[in-house]
């Protein structure tokens, strides 16, 4: 933990007057690590309140960022978008952000829209841009993995679509044809290496989706009372992620997690693609849609299902969500898409740390679906 400590507060540039606003559970590593015991340990002012008082009242975040000078704060990308849509006007009279000079984005997929919806609703409070940063983290390596350079805006990576999506290359954009725009985790840490590697366990070039692999002098020994586990996460010195991503120059895009793969008729998919795909469709709102596989005995592959939240109780506006859904999915993906689920609000199950948890939701839809 001191290695990752030493590491990651030479990242983070961090000095004896930095002050950390956090609201993070400490179950969570993020919020055990990076907003609990690096403070306490490198001896810096903690502002720590509580996740369930942050949820009921975002604003108050910013108001003790405001009135403790804050600098430092670590969140999940759903609270971007939570703090953008929820956080009123009236509770943010005389708040300023000018202090804060690294929020990192990290613990889920990090999203380019996000950040940008989070900057243009609190940049006339002071905030700027360069303090929005990303990084890609875990606890098998006790936190930290990489992170923004500090004083640079997250390198961002617009990329054709298709091929991302079915031949695992991010291409550059093509005339006409719908893009991506990918935004990076940022760098390896001091004392981390990374790389990309094959399903053969070969190095990948930069553009070449694989699996991401690490190495530190953090990282696990091996799972706790768990062998098999351990056996499959660690090659020639190397940890092997689960994570699906790519390099360019350096920085790491992190595309998804390799459980989470839905293959179908031979193709493989992210849920997460899906899922982006999903929140492009009128009535269906970011955050609120979980895509997963289910078993097609009759074809011997996996069908998709895509369960998303909407406002409407109307049947009628329903349906038509749902066959809007089908269409999107079917004509900007390689899969057909017969299951659109439409559910009301609160439906989907989160994890602990607020990502969708796409093994309980999919099991609560097929108990819904044997008893209907």
């Amino acid at each position: 933990m001191l290695n990752q400590l030493n590491a990651y507060t030479r990242a983070l540039q961090l000095t004896s007057d930095d002050v950390l606003v956090s609201w993070l559970p400490l179950y969570h590593d993020m919020g055990l690590i990076a907003g609990f015991l690096m403070p306490i340990l490198m001896g810096i002012t903690l502002v720590l309140q509580s996740p369930f008082d942050w949820v009921r009242a975002p604003h108050k975040l910013f108001q003790s960022v405001s009135k403790y000078k804050g600098t430092l704060s670590w969140l999940p990308n759903f609270a971007y978008n939570f703090c953008a849509q929820k956080v009123r006007e009236r509770d943010l009279e005389g708040v300023d952000l000018s202090s804060w000079r690294v929020i990192t984005n990290c613990s889920e997929p990090v999203k380019w829209e996000s950040h940008q919806a989070f900057f243009q609703r609190f940049e006339k409070y002071g905030l700027r841009e360069s303090a929005l940063n990303c990084s890609y983290a875990m606890a098998e390596n006790v936190f930290g993995v990489t992170q923004t350079p500090l004083g640079t805006k997250p390198v961002t990576d617009e990329i054709d679509r298709e091929s991302y999506i079915n031949e695992r290359i991010a291409n550059p954009p093509m005339d006409g044809k719908p893009t991506l725009k990918m935004m990076s985790s940022g760098r390896a840490l001091p004392n981390t290496r990374l790389l990309i590697l094959s399903e053969d366990g070969k190095s990948l070039p930069d553009k070449v989706i694989g699996e991401v692999a690490l190495q530190s002098d953090c990282m696990l020994t091996g799972y706790y009372h768990r062998p098999d586990a351990t056996e499959k996460a660690l090659r020639d010195g190397w940890y092997l992620t689960g994570d699906y991503g790519y390099t360019l120059n350096s920085e790491v895009f992190v595309a998804g997690r390799k459980k989470d793969m839905i293959i179908v008729g031979g193709k493989n998919v992210y849920p997460q693609d899906l899922e982006s795909l999903a929140y492009e469709v009128p009535g269906i709102h970011a955050g609120r849609a979980v895509a997963f596989g289910i078993e097609d005995a009759k074809a011997g592959t996996e069908e998709v299902v895509i369960v998303a939240e909407v406002d409407t109780e109307n049947p009628e506006e329903r349906q038509r969500i749902a066959d809007a859904l089908r269409k999107h999915i079917t004509q900007n993906s390689a899969i057909a898409l017969r299951h659109a689920h439409i559910v009301d609000p609160k439906w989907i199950l989160k994890t602990s740390s607020g990502k969708t948890a796409r093994s309980a939701n999919r099991e609560k839809f097929l108990q819904e679906l044997e008893s209907s």
